[in-house]
């Protein structure tokens, strides 16, 4: 029977509900955080239910479609960071023996999960396996803004081309930004009369945000293209799908399309414009890397072949 921590019989706003509540609002999903958190739906309720209480205040606005943070809930968040970055330095200094403990929150998107953190979190994990590893996925195209949030302490992102101050950089891996189209649907692609591709009446699928959606944009205007846009999704997975079913020609990293399971259902268009490509790492914040836990992560990571540091200082 698997075995669930966050009982009810306790003083309410532990630190434990305080993880809870960190958690979600992060996700904003009340099924995602249950699972990562192994708590049933209605306990995270109950517990949601027991902050609000306390507080005497409205956390969250949820209805049957959405979750979102009151304004009230974005104020505990800052309080509920702040708690639990005391709490876990805390453990630390009561640390009376040298093996590292405690926690790493780490973001990124799921291709990074099967293409370049395996390795780096199995030598992390036989090294460090009293660290608890909180593994959060989402868009690539956030990993950066909840890395500057410091709502993460590490993220696997590609590296802007205006990098933040203070923003360490790994470099793992350079990978190119490709131009796809519907393998089952050529007539997707509408041809010029010089027989080049018709940017202009072509339907284009983009990033809704991030990297890639700065330089697609970047290219239309120094072209002068004013693009057919069927769609603006967040995920490049999310593009590939559309692809795939015909919906338009996308722009994607050729890491992500090497990991798709629907990478035989679409081609790339090799007469399309080269892009500049993708550096993409392990990414943290300078101030980060006081801590032990955070530090160790960037050791372990720096140890792999090919990688390459990039720091940026004030």
């Amino acid at each position: 029977m698997q075995r669930n921590h966050y009982k009810d019989n306790r003083p309410p706003m532990d630190i434990r509900d305080l993880k809870l509540f960190r958690h979600l609002a992060d996700s904003l999903h009340f099924g995602r955080t249950s699972q990562a958190c192994n708590i049933t739906p209605s306990g995270l309720t109950r517990t949601i239910q027991r902050l609000e209480t306390e507080l005497n205040k409205q956390l969250f606005v949820r209805d049957n479609r959405c979750v979102a943070l009151t304004p009230a809930g974005a104020i505990f968040r800052d309080y509920a960071e702040d708690v639990i970055q005391r709490w876990n330095e805390l453990q630390k200094s009561f640390s009376t023996d040298s093996v590292l403990r405690g926690e790493l929150s780490l973001y990124c998107s799921v291709t990074a999960i099967f293409s370049i953190l395996p390795e780096i979190l199995e030598r992390f994990r036989k090294a460090y396996p009293e660290v608890h590893i909180n593994l959060q996925t989402g868009d690539a195209a956030m990993a950066l803004a909840r890395l500057l949030k410091g709502e993460v302490d590490v993220t696997v992102a590609a590296l802007p081309d205006k990098r933040p101050p203070q923003l360490e950089f790994i470099k793992i891996i350079e990978t190119p930004l490709l131009f796809i189209a519907p393998a089952r649907f050529p007539e997707t692609v509408l041809f010029a009369g010089d027989g080049g591709i018709d940017w202009q009446k072509t339907p284009l699928i983009l990033a809704e945000r991030g990297l890639s959606r700065t330089r697609a944009e970047r290219w239309l205007a120094e072209e002068k293209i004013q693009p057919t846009l069927y769609a603006q999704v967040a995920g490049n997975e999310a593009i590939i799908t559309m692809v795939s079913l015909g919906c338009g020609v996308g722009i994607v990293p050729a890491l992500v399309l090497e990991k798709s399971p629907l990478q035989d259902q679409v081609t790339i268009l090799e007469a399309a414009p080269r892009l500049k490509p993708f550096s993409v790492g392990i990414c943290t914040m300078g101030k980060n890397r006081v801590n032990p836990i955070v530090q160790a992560f960037w050791q372990t990571s720096m140890a792999g072949p090919g990688t390459r540091i990039l720091k940026k200082i004030n």
